[in-house]
């Protein structure tokens, strides 16, 4: 039975990740800043809570990685963790950078220093690219961050990329565009406009603050893209891949789907907030997954649409 390791397995995307690798056979352990004090709301949400082992581990502090890789001895390490908000990176510069950075060289550090055949994934972002017009990045397009978190990404995008190169480790890291589902919390944008909106259509007067409406992302389903991670650790050499649609569309477009699901005119309920805009924003982000179709097999099915569907869906649901 393989064992992994699963470094923020709080999130969204380490407790579909968890519920992936348990029903592939997988001894699984999360871990979490305080295991014994954190809720696991969304692994009790998926069903999984109990299935999996916790254990605590702060990222940033090299003897307590050290002591948990000798403790679990994982055979993959899925490193997920850190601050994860573009938006309260610009709030929280300093802890982005630490917790990104810092944690992502102390697990490969603690990796090569126990000597052990470990593969390694790295959760990378395309918020990487900055702005690159009406362009498809992939794995070959040059790196131009434009927030504290894009900045930290690509430092840890190269940290691993130098200890695979350096040490032979097999480390890869995944630069994931946007990827969103019902486990989402409101301080992103898209929970926040699925939310609501169904407050809204149940009866509610509020109205919808947002910024800038009018940029354009790659939206995918956050379950088909922690297959992908998986994925990437199954193959015979370490490498690194884009991970999108290859479709990107206007959070305009996003927001006018929502309500449309709901019946209601979005125009009606939506007002434009400068105090929300970033200091600097991506105008466009559009991925192009090519390589991953054609070395993992891997193709999101569901775009834009489904996934506003699917959300929406869920939150009545819940509520």
């Amino acid at each position: 039975m393989k064992k992994a390791l699963i470094c923020g397995v709080s999130g969204q995307d380490g407790a579909y990740l968890a519920q992936l690798l348990l029903n592939q056979g997988y001894d699984v352990c999360g871990s979490s800043r305080d295991a014994q004090m954190s809720s696991f709301g969304n692994l009790v949400r998926l069903g999984i809570r109990e299935r999996l082992k916790l254990e605590s581990v702060v990222l940033t502090d090299f003897r307590s990685v050290l002591q948990v890789l000798k403790k679990v001895e994982p055979d993959e390490i899925y490193n997920l963790a850190g601050q994860s908000s573009v938006g309260l990176s610009f709030e929280q510069p300093v802890e982005t950078l630490e917790s990104i950075t810092v944690g992502t060289l102390n697990l490969l550090e603690a990796i090569r220093f126990t000597d052990k055949p470990i593969k390694f994934y790295n959760a990378g972002s395309s918020e990487c690219f900055g702005d690159i017009g009406d362009n498809a990045a992939d794995e070959t397009t040059p790196f131009r961050p434009r927030s504290p978190y894009a900045v930290a990404k690509a430092a840890a995008f190269w940290e691993v990329a130098n200890y695979r190169e350096a040490y032979g480790l097999f480390a890869c890291s995944g630069i994931l565009f946007n990827h969103e589902s019902t486990l989402r919390p409101e301080r992103f944008v898209t929970q926040k406009i699925v939310a609501a909106a169904c407050r809204i259509a149940a009866g509610s007067e509020e109205k919808l603050y947002l910024g800038n409406v009018s940029i354009e992302r790659d939206w995918g389903w956050a379950p088909e893209y922690v297959e992908a991670m998986y994925l990437m650790l199954q193959q015979p050499y370490p490498d690194d891949y884009a991970i999108a649609t290859g479709e990107s569309c206007k959070l305009e477009d996003f927001v006018a789907e929502t309500f449309a699901c709901l019946g209601l005119n979005w125009q009606e309920h939506v007002v434009t907030d400068a105090s929300l805009l970033r200091p600097t924003d991506l105008a466009i982000s559009r991925g192009n997954p090519a390589k991953a179709k054609e070395k993992l097999g891997w193709q999101a099915q569901y775009k834009m649409k489904e996934v506003v569907r699917m959300m929406v869906e869920a939150r009545k649901v819940r509520s």
